[in-house]
């Protein structure tokens, strides 16, 4: 990759150190509508998720399913919101009663920062704030079906429709955020899908430093042809529906900060049909999942801090008669929260995760694990993000029982002018499956350019590269896609 960093004059480079020592402790986050799938998120009935859609098929929009475990680099929300998530970044504890503070553009993270002039406006109704959107997209991927031998292209074009609604009240909160996107494809209306997506998060705030907070999700979504836990011979994206709830109770006293919530996940899968004509029954995933999870800070000077985080799940699926893919488990996690200088954030952790399955042909997946998420601000108008972790999910009982994904992301930001800004990231990723003696490397690759044209609308371009070597030729492949989107907001 070549070098993003920009050659500043002394004054300027003066200038962007005392702007970098403003910086604002938002790093990266795996988004809850995003495409990535977590099987510990859970799904319930079509009918209700439907309606759901229905209601918000004018001012809503969702992503499509992507093959890797990691995730395209976001900002995580602002605490203490992401205590629900045990696992994500969170800032220093003696940090968090700031969290609101007014920052300037320039030490806000290059992808999101706004701009004067091209900030959202949205629309206010007494104590609530609306923020609707609008994108459509077209897409051309030269290998729809994820095929190793017989690639075949088609354009596809996506309209999304969101729409997110917050509180403005001075003591507790909620933020509902909506969606609906319906593709179509030019050739292969096999493929053609519509996601629905509604989430409610509130908090209610028991006393300045001691909160609950809760999270309900309910949603339709489809995993991609070709995605890790999609079945390896499907011709059709699957289609899910998942419900969850996620209670939290946090508290912070002086350079503590603690949370223990408990989570509980449901999830329905439809059927898929294979490239053979047959239909793939994915019944044997559907089931439920319950989690209990917790997280202790402690902050010990203004530029390093310690935690601990853990969770412990039961997963309840249907399984198939002849194998079960009910299991149990756990992570736990310490590490470190860095600020170094006011240029480097981010965690570095490590820990050991277990999951036991009652299945003896997957037994247990267990060893040392670990997590790091960095961001390093090079100049104010260059974000370097790196992030790893490992994960174990269980997977479609046509692929195998049990999966451990290794992944690591790189990907950088930079701000060509003040309205446009270039993004580029690349995946590594090892998936080990249990059950069977199969080992993937999968290999990705995205580069976004972003034209904001004011601060109703915006264009982008993106390219992205992917590629997946299996010892099981069936399940290796590579395409190539390239879409553009204009976005409308107010």
């Amino acid at each position: 990759m070549a070098p993003l960093m920009p050659m500043l004059s002394g004054n300027r480079r003066c200038r962007d150190v005392r702007r970098q020592r403003r910086w604002s402790n938002d790093i990266d986050e795996m988004r809850g509508g995003r495409s990535r799938f977590h099987v510990d998120e859970f799904f319930g009935d079509r009918r209700a998720i439907v309606a759901a859609g229905l209601a918000f098929a004018l001012i809503a929009g969702t992503q499509a399913a992507q093959a890797q475990v990691v995730t395209p680099f976001v900002p995580s929300p602002m605490p203490p919101w992401n205590s629900l998530e045990v696992f994500e970044p969170v800032p220093f504890a003696q940090l968090w009663a700031r969290s609101g503070e007014a920052l300037a553009p320039e030490d806000t993270p290059v992808k999101t920062r706004q701009q004067p002039g091209y900030e959202s406006v949205g629309v206010r109704a007494g104590p609530w704030m609306f923020h609707p959107s609008l994108t459509g997209g077209v897409r051309y991927d030269n290998n729809v079906f994820a095929s190793g031998s017989d690639k075949r292209g088609d354009l596809s074009a996506t309209i999304k429709p969101s729409l997110e609604v917050q509180s403005l009240w001075e003591r507790h909160g909620i933020d509902l955020q909506g969606s609906v996107a319906s593709t179509s494809y030019r050739r292969f209306s096999q493929l053609d899908q519509t996601d629905a997506n509604l989430r409610l998060r509130g908090r209610i705030d028991l006393w300045h430093d001691a909160a609950i907070l809760t999270s309900f999700r309910t949603a339709l979504l489809h995993e991609g042809v070709g995605s890790l836990t999609s079945p390896t011979n499907a011709a059709e994206p699957t289609p899910y529906t998942l419900n969850s709830a996620d209670v939290t109770y946090w508290q912070q006293s002086g350079r503590w900060a603690g949370s223990i919530g408990l989570r509980s996940d449901s999830y329905n899968f439809g059927s898929t049909r294979a490239i053979n004509g047959s239909i793939i029954n994915q019944d044997a995933r559907d089931g439920h999942i319950e989690a209990i999870h917790g997280r202790l800070d402690y902050a010990m000077t203004g530029n390093l801090g310690l935690f601990s985080a853990v969770e412990a799940n039961r997963r309840s699926l249907q399984g198939t008669p002849v194998q079960s893919l009910n299991s149990n488990g756990y992570r736990a996690l310490a590490g470190v929260n860095l600020q170094l200088g006011h240029l480097v954030t981010g965690e570095l952790s490590a820990g050991y995760a277990s999951q036991r399955f009652e299945d003896p042909t997957i037994g247990t997946i267990e060893g040392p694990t670990y997590r790091a998420l960095l961001n390093w601000s090079v100049t104010r108008l260059l974000d370097v993000h790196v992030k790893a972790e490992q994960l174990v999910t269980q997977a479609a009982d046509t692929v195998a029982g049990g999966i451990r994904a290794d992944a690591i992301q790189l990907g950088a930001d930079y701000e060509l002018r003040r309205n446009i800004i270039l993004s580029v990231g690349a995946t590594y990723e090892r998936d080990k499956f249990f059950g069977q003696p199969r080992n993937d490397d999968v290999f990705s690759t995205l580069t976004e350019l972003t034209y904001k044209m004011n601060r109703y609308s915006s264009i982008s371009l993106q390219h992205q590269y992917f590629r997946r070597d299996s010892n099981v030729p069936l399940a290796s492949y590579d395409k190539h896609e390239v879409g553009l989107n204009v976005t409308t907001r107010y």
